[in-house]
């Protein structure tokens, strides 16, 4: 049987922060019950009954509109992800933007960028190909990379080279004239941003046989994304990618690699690696952080006053890490490119407001037992599995004050690990 510790553990990295509660709960229903209430929810998602996707308002001032637009896109997300009981699903659906890393520095369009974020999350869970085969048709991928730039007359290469390097096999799994020929199946979709349709236009299309990994066909986008899929690289990259930011930054373990590069959906990849062994510490990004530390402290973005829902965005853009701003087409960085110094600055900040917003029965909670304790309460109300005596240290003093405590936590080292 699983420790209260290995529980603490695996709720940190399937989901965005365990509350206590959570904790309590796995305890009592078993690691492999756990996992399977994460995977297979037996309830509906009250918490996104809660956030229902906003209806955005139509463009009027060309700028100034879609930055609204796209704001209110973000904050709608950061809310739902706070709010979302099934966790590992909204977890997940982050981590595939982190994947097909599309940003709305370029899209320029809250519909499109809601419209990617609702792709995501339809096909989080499944089967590895449809989501393939729904992204070669997402209008906010398309723009990113280029792809309605891609015609017969002259292909880009954008968005085949990537569909390899970083969405499906990975380095040293294709040639450069695998991508020009992908390119070419590539060819003729359009972006009607209108109507947040991609569509196929067969005057733009190349329809001409290519020659990609070795095969021979008239290729489309469908018939690419196939091969792709065939190739045995492609389920192990995916292992490794989910390995790297579910269990840990050393290799993935061999026997584990053929195990969840066999499974048949996300989900049934998931299952093998949050259960496998060779987890290491991995420090959370900083999505993981806020939304982690606003769910256990009882917040909602959705209803803070709006100076402090942009004080909370404006965070995140210091911590590096803001929601449908990725930085590149390689996403953001994992392990310890977070942990700087600036970095701790702003987790401070942000902290010190959190903690100003923390409601009456958190601050109850802690202030309910001695205050040589509070300490211990503070790492289970956070679910930290024990602050190291340095920290202590800075803790202990502020003990008598359950805000600048709660503050203080959320900015410490071990709080930044997961």
């Amino acid at each position: 049987m699983a420790d209260r510790k290995a529980l603490a553990h695996l709720l940190r990295r399937a989901t965005f922060g365990p509350t206590a509660d959570e904790v309590d709960a796995a305890e009592r229903a078993g690691l492999t019950a756990t996992v399977e209430a994460l995977l297979d929810p037996p309830t509906a998602d009250a918490g996104a009954a809660r956030t229902p996707v906003p209806k955005l308002p139509p463009v009027v001032n060309a700028k100034a509109d879609r930055a609204a637009q796209i704001r209110t896109v973000g904050l709608w997300w950061l809310d739902r992800m706070v709010q979302a009981e099934h966790q590992l699903h909204e977890k997940l659906t982050f981590f595939w933007h982190g994947h097909w890393a599309t940003s709305a520095d370029k899209v320029k369009s809250g519909p499109l960028m809601l419209g990617h974020q609702q792709t995501l999350a339809r096909t989080a869970l499944g089967d590895f190909g449809t989501m393939v085969r729904a992204m070669l048709r997402d209008p906010a991928l398309i723009i990113w990379l280029d792809g309605q730039k891609n015609t017969v007359k002259a292909p880009n290469e954008n968005l085949a080279r990537e569909l390899m390097e970083l969405f499906t096999l990975g380095v040293g799994h294709y040639t450069e004239q695998d991508v020009r020929a992908g390119a070419r199946a590539l060819t003729g979709w359009v972006v009607d941003q209108k109507t947040g349709t991609a569509s196929l236009n067969p005057k733009r299309h190349d329809p001409g046989t290519k020659t990609i990994l070795g095969r021979t066909a008239a290729f489309d986008a469908d018939g690419f994304a196939a091969l792709l899929l065939e190739q045995p690289a492609c389920p192990q990259f995916i292992a490794r990618r989910l390995w790297l930011r579910y269990c840990s930054d050393a290799p993935i373990p061999q026997a584990t690699l053929d195990a969840a590069s066999g499974q048949p959906t996300t989900a049934a990849v998931l299952r093998v690696l949050l259960l496998a062994d060779g987890h290491a510490e991995l420090v959370k990004q900083p999505v993981e952080w806020l939304v982690g530390a606003l769910r256990q402290l009882g917040l909602r973005p959705g209803e803070l006053p709006e100076q402090q829902q942009r004080q909370l965005q404006s965070g995140l853009n210091q911590l590096g890490q803001v929601p449908l701003r990725p930085p590149s087409v390689g996403g953001w960085p994992a392990g310890a490119a977070w942990l700087t110094t600036s970095a701790t600055q702003a987790r401070l900040k942000l902290a010190q407001l959190l903690a100003g917003r923390a409601p009456q029965p958190v601050l109850d909670r802690l202030a309910a037992v001695p205050q040589a304790q509070r300490v211990d309460a503070l790492a289970r109300l956070l679910v930290v599995d024990a602050f190291t005596d340095r920290t202590r240290a800075t803790l202990t003093p502020a003990a008598g004050d359950p805000r600048k405590l709660l503050a203080l936590g959320l900015a410490s080292p071990e709080y930044a690990i997961q």
